[in-house]
């Protein structure tokens, strides 16, 4: 879907990423994390001392990254991924996916004697949503050193996350000099942030991270800092809620899909695939975040981080036949 398929949803606006940016072998290059997760819903209050049982325990893959270009690739992008995963069991899984879906894997790492990033996602059966618990052996890590600059621009545009921040910084250095556009997901500060910010084009930050980020407990503030550090648009995601963004200087309100979710696990990292996928299909910034609203709604109604996660054909039907809900301010940081 064009941007002229969002036109009843005011997608009329300025393209994000014009058509005449960088051309690659891959639409989207990501760096960034992997996991395996062990997925257990249960039904009853979580509090200290408690002791319930399990509705049900799976194991499924998932990490930022990973999800994000999982769920580009089954919305028709070319994509490429570089991490790093043990030499056990865990890594077969967390990598079939997307081996399946046809993402590169040339640039994934195998780390010898060493276990694949693991975590527990417990999900309350009643809300869908989830507590993380995760664990990561530091021999995973990524350097720059250990980068290529070719790897980085193969794809029109870098997606990163903020698990190796030296290596991101690195990556996205690369591809700015390049010209390709850069998409961070950050979800909490982290040791320099100011130096890699300077280099993204398109941050799209958890609300807490919005909050801290602007000093004074505001999301619009946090939006406020992120277009000082230089983005095109700045992003905060807020569950429920949907989007807030800031772009040329205008707020921007994207009002999530009202669902029953089922798992709200990965609901970010679908947002980016859906976000990213807008951005290569010529869109504004409103349809850009729709189509990030609706990949989100999407996978929360599966179990586990990838379960939901769409192709186009229902992604565009789901735009077409559904209508976002009313704007909900919490509070003034959102309104």
């Amino acid at each position: 879907m064009t941007r002229d398929g969002f036109a009843r949803r005011g997608g009329r606006g300025r393209a994000l990423v014009p058509a005449t940016e960088a051309r690659a072998a891959f639409d989207v290059v990501g760096l960034g994390e992997n996991s395996l997760d062990l997925v257990c819903t249960v039904t009853g209050e979580l509090r200290e001392g408690a002791k319930l049982p399990m509705d049900d325990l799976t194991r499924r893959p998932g990490g930022q990254v990973a999800t994000a270009l999982l769920g580009c690739a089954r919305l028709g992008l070319g994509t490429a991924f570089i991490s790093s995963v043990g030499d056990d069991a865990d890594a077969d899984q967390v990598l079939e996916p997307l081996r399946s879906a046809g993402v590169d894997l040339a640039s994934v790492r195998i780390v010898p004697a060493t276990p694949t990033r693991r975590a527990i996602v417990i999900v309350d059966a009643e809300s869908g949503e989830r507590t993380v618990l995760w664990r990561r052996d530091p021999r995973l890590s990524l350097r720059s050193g250990q980068l290529k600059r070719d790897e980085i621009l193969r794809g029109r545009v870098l997606h990163i996350d903020t698990g190796d921040p030296e290596a991101a910084e690195w990556a996205a250095r690369v591809a700015r000099d390049a010209g390709r556009p850069v998409v961070l997901d950050a979800d909490g500060p982290w040791p320099g942030l100011e130096r890699l910010l300077a280099l993204v084009d398109f941050p799209v930050v958890s609300r807490a991270f919005a909050e801290e980020l602007g000093g004074t407990g505001s999301i619009v503030a946090g939006l406020e800092a992120l277009e000082r550090f230089g983005a095109r648009a700045a992003v905060a995601t807020l569950g429920e809620l949907g989007a807030l963004a800031k772009v040329d200087g205008q707020l921007l309100r994207s009002p999530a899909f009202e669902i029953e979710a089922r798992d709200t696990t990965g609901a970010g990292d679908a947002f980016h695939a859906g976000f990213i996928w807008g951005l290569l299909s010529g869109c504004d910034a409103a349809a850009a975040l729709l189509a990030g609203n609706g990949v989100a709604a999407l996978n929360c109604g599966a179990l586990g981080a990838q379960g939901g996660l769409p192709d186009r054909a229902a992604l565009e039907h789901y735009l077409r036949t559904r209508e976002p809900g009313p704007w909900r301010a919490m509070d003034a940081t959102t309104s």
